[in-house]
């Protein structure tokens, strides 16, 4: 809630009119349907806060959206959008008045005197650069003015709710030093203890598929099909109306359950008939488009120039054929790449349980060992940024396992960390600075966002939101 507060708050006001007769109708109440009888002119209601037709009416002229925009964008729900603007800052008024915010006139006058758009180039304010700028903008200076006063006393809000939110300079020289140390890590690669793929051997393949014979089958199916065009159904290659009514009397037919061989019996046209299909590495476009609309037994596809009518004529599951060389292939991977996941496992798990230790890790290392040194906790140069986070997270000593951007996984040791002198006027510092009680203001204004959900209970006139529809379109 509090972003679409922060959203629409801000909202640069313009001055356009909107048509008279929506205007008379709202004022007239002709849009009805309210909360009750007497509230038929309520759009919106806020706990017990009624939003008038005339408030949204008031929003809407204030927006600076034409006529025009609201009209070509009905469908794209822009009345809604407008309504939750209006709400949201219907909303700040209300925090506002709870906190019992306030501003004085002589602040206001200050802000618009301070305006740089109003001065001169000896910073002096010049009144008849204001009035300038009002009669551009279409705007009275009470109007300009009450905005202004508005967007400050939100900011106050928003300046009151997070309050305290500047990191202590303890805590973030801290995690700086922390987040910019430098680490020296020992890795090897853990592809060079990766059993080859060509060397399992068929023992260990019949054992994958026994262990996952439910998951591995696959749907076959056996299907006849034709292709259509133009030339084969009048006989020319131009796709005119009465193509088209031939493909329509084809899908007529089909509604009304007539069989493929019925259908087809009076076109020129070359029946194919495919047994045992299952997709594979080996595209296949018409098979493999008709194998995914599988879920019809019978239908007429679009396939670039052509059609393709179709009938399934059986579906059956069976699992991987090893007689075939392409489904070998594929079993042969899968079993490959289940060794890799056991051993990574095997491994981590020795971590986490406190039995791997240095003496295995020369073991596994020996003379494939590398060395790095990472710079910052932003070093990505080697190893994926997660994997980085994670590394700077552990101890001295700490072995784990990670990955880089290609996905290869790597056992690594943090040997030693050394922290780096930095200065407090150095840009990335000041960065860091900025971005730390960005993020510590946004986790608070998170917990606000909760806090008003449960404060306010929002109701939408869906009548009367349709009716002001109606009179745009």
């Amino acid at each position: 809630m509090i972003e679409t507060l922060k959203k629409f708050g801000g909202k640069k006001l313009g001055g356009l009119i909107l048509i008279a007769v929506i205007i008379i109708a709202f004022g007239f109440g002709g849009f009805g349907g309210g909360f009750s009888t007497n509230n038929q002119n309520n759009i919106a209601k806020i706990n017990k806060t009624n939003v008038t037709t005339q408030d949204f009416m008031n929003y809407l002229n204030q927006s600076g959206i034409s006529q025009q925009a609201i009209r070509e964008n009905l469908d794209n729900n822009i009345i809604e959008e407008l309504l939750s603007g209006l709400i949201s800052t219907t909303l700040i008024d209300l925090e506002v008045e709870d906190f019992d915010l306030s501003i004085t006139e002589l602040t206001v006058l200050k802000k618009i005197k301070e305006n740089k758009n109003f001065q001169d180039e000896n910073n002096i304010f010049q009144r008849t650069k204001y009035e300038k700028f009002l009669l551009s903008n279409n705007m009275s200076a009470p109007m300009f003015e009450l905005q202004l006063k508005n967007r400050e006393l939100q900011k106050h809000l928003f300046d009151f709710i997070g309050a305290g939110t500047i990191t202590p300079d303890f805590l973030t020289k801290k995690k700086f030093e922390e987040e910019n140390k430098s680490l020296d890590l020992e890795y090897i690669a853990m592809e060079n203890f990766y059993k080859e793929k060509e060397s399992y051997n068929e023992i260990e393949i019949n054992k994958f598929l026994d262990e996952n014979k439910d998951q591995l089958k696959r749907e076959y199916i056996d299907f006849k099909y034709v292709i259509l065009n133009p030339k084969i159904l009048i006989g020319i290659e131009e796709f005119n109306q009465d193509f088209f009514d031939e493909i329509d009397r084809i899908e007529n037919k089909i509604s009304n359950g007539d069989d493929f061989q019925s259908i087809v019996q009076n076109i020129k046209a070359s029946i194919t008939e495919v047994k045992e299909f299952t997709p594979s590495s080996t595209k296949k476009i018409n098979e493999d488009l008709i194998y995914s609309k599988r879920s019809s037994s019978i239908d007429l596809i679009e396939n670039g120039d052509n059609f393709l009518f179709y009938s399934i004529t059986n579906k059956y599951d069976r699992g991987p054929d090893l007689n075939d060389q392409s489904a070998k292939e594929e079993i042969q991977e899968l079993v490959y790449q289940k060794g890799k996941f056991d051993l990574n496992r095997s491994v981590l798990e020795e971590i986490q349980n406190k039995k791997f230790d240095d003496n295995k890790f020369k073991e596994m290392a020996g003379s494939n060992k590398k060395y790095l040194t990472i710079n910052s906790i932003k070093d990505e140069t080697t190893f994926e940024a997660n994997s980085v986070k994670m590394l700077y997270s552990l101890p001295n000593n700490s072995f784990t396992l990670v990955n880089d951007k290609e996905n290869k996984i790597y056992l690594v040791k943090l040997v030693s960390s050394k922290k780096n002198t930095f200065s407090e006027k150095d840009e990335n510092y000041l960065n860091f600075v900025n971005n730390q009680n960005t993020n510590t203001r946004k986790t608070i204004l998170q917990s606000y966002d909760q806090l008003l959900k449960t404060k306010y209970q929002v109701q939408l006139n869906q009548k009367t939101i349709d009716r002001v529809k109606n009179y745009f379109k």
